[in-house]
């Protein structure tokens, strides 16, 4: 994963060729629109890279060095205005073979939507949920009172007034009486590499460990003097 926020487009730039010249792919998180603009200038002179999930992640073709996961994570948003960030960490465990199903649109202002909604995904024994909510970020604490699996909050930046932009959101998660983690307002990837991590767990039946080739990618970097990106 590379952060783009904080980048300069040269150095952004200058990193994924890098590692395009090695062999090895990599997915960008939150590029901004001025970033965006540079890659797609890189990318007609032979840079492989795509936006995906509406230009939030940037995929650079090749292997990013873990094996694919074969479990399932469930993506529940609050809200339509959550789906942007739900979507974003989609497009993140797709990328690391994770299947996703999703509900949208079911927060605790409609319980019964939820319940419906709860129902069809439990079918599919996902290894975890990750639900999205701003306002009072309810959402997170009903689903892991209905649903055994492990569940990961996103405060999501929504909201006016007192509290509002995810504050109340993510303080109410914090003091959430049902098990769950939480990630920072707005983190839809951290909450993401979270659930894959679990997910990864749950297909395997142990704790989490590298696979061949990101053991192998990792060697390749510690023997070019250069480390991690």
């Amino acid at each position: 994963m590379i952060l783009a926020d904080g980048k300069s487009d040269e150095h952004l730039a200058g990193i994924l060729w890098e590692l395009q010249r090695r062999g090895l792919g990599a997915l960008v998180s939150r590029p901004t629109p001025r970033q965006l603009h540079r890659l797609t200038r890189e990318a007609r002179a032979g840079l492989r890279v795509r936006p995906v999930a509406q230009g939030r992640v940037v995929r650079l073709a090749g292997p990013l060095g873990i094996e694919p996961i074969g479990a399932t994570v469930a993506l529940v948003a609050a809200g339509t205005s959550d789906v942007p960030l739900a979507e974003e960490a989609r497009a993140i465990l797709v990328e690391l073979g994770v299947r996703c199903v999703s509900a949208y649109d079911v927060g605790v202002a409609g319980l019964h939507r939820l319940i419906r909604a709860l129902r069809v995904l439990e079918r599919r024994a996902p290894a975890a949920y990750v639900v999205f909510a701003g306002r009072e970020g309810a959402l997170p604490t009903v689903v892991a009172g209905l649903v055994s699996a492990p569940v990961v909050g996103v405060p999501v930046s929504v909201g006016y007034g007192r509290g509002g932009r995810g504050e109340a959101a993510l303080n109410a998660m914090l003091q959430s009486c049902a098990p769950i983690a939480v990630v920072n307002i707005d983190a839809s990837v951290p909450a993401a590499l979270w659930a894959a991590r679990v997910a990864r767990q749950r297909a395997t039946g142990a704790a989490p460990r590298s696979g061949a080739k990101e053991r192998q990618v990792r060697a390749r970097l510690l023997r070019s003097g250069q480390g991690l990106l």
